[in-house]
């Protein structure tokens, strides 16, 4: 590949998914246009062999990896798995993009602040344990708030506690449903802040301070 003659070297992205993979289609996106900075997808790894964003990895030329749950006994032998496939692929960054599927601390251990997620909230409003997928938008509407978003930040051993990379607030409108809003929460802000994390950091941008990330100018 032409790619490889480039004389400086590309942070390599991997990429884990369970499902859809629309946040992985917002990076390839990002990718093809040159917004990922020196950043690149080399690999996309699925919880499951039917995802979706298996597909789109083909499409896009991209070497995929399946390493199933329900074929480990446990979370430890799992992470482990998933821990030689990082090694395996000289992950420079890990990007959780609708992934499913817990790891154990091992793994955020092993790459600290070199591992993000994206949430569909503010956090730390609606997150932790339980919130995930549709169940965040439930709750937002329940709630009753008037403005939600998505959050960009670092994985660690606290569940959607790490570090803040980015945040986007996206409005509620009043007739709302959980479908509705989580499809403007993607289109209007986590399909635009992950790929700019993912920018920031292959270039060097983000600086994490204690609990803090700071991006440098």
């Amino acid at each position: 590949m032409a790619e490889d003659m480039h004389p400086h070297k590309y942070k390599k992205i991997v990429v884990l998914v369970s499902g859809g993979g629309t946040n992985l289609q917002a990076l390839i996106d990002a990718q093809k246009r040159g917004e990922l900075g020196n950043g690149r997808i080399t690999c996309v790894i699925s919880s499951k062999p039917d995802a979706y964003a298996l597909v789109r990895a083909k499409n896009n030329s991209i070497p995929t990896r399946v390493i199933q749950r329900k074929a480990f006994p446990d979370t430890a032998a799992y992470s482990a798995a998933m821990l030689e496939a990082f090694y395996e692929e000289y992950a420079d960054l890990i990007v959780q993009a609708g992934f499913m599927t817990i790891l154990d601390e091992t793994i955020c251990r092993a790459y600290p602040n070199k591992m993000m997620n994206v949430h569909p909230a503010l956090i730390p409003s609606f997150c932790g344990k339980g919130y995930y997928g549709l169940h965040v938008h439930e709750a937002a509407l329940e709630k009753g708030v008037k403005v939600t978003g998505a959050t960009v930040h670092f994985v660690t051993e606290v569940c959607d506690g790490g570090p803040i990379i980015l945040q986007k607030a996206v409005a509620v409108k009043q007739d709302d449903t959980p479908e509705t809003l989580q499809k403007r929460v993607m289109e209007e802000a986590e399909w635009k802040i992950l790929p700019q994390a993912v920018r920031l950091f292959c270039e060097g941008k983000l600086k994490v301070r204690g609990s803090k990330v700071y991006i440098k100018e």
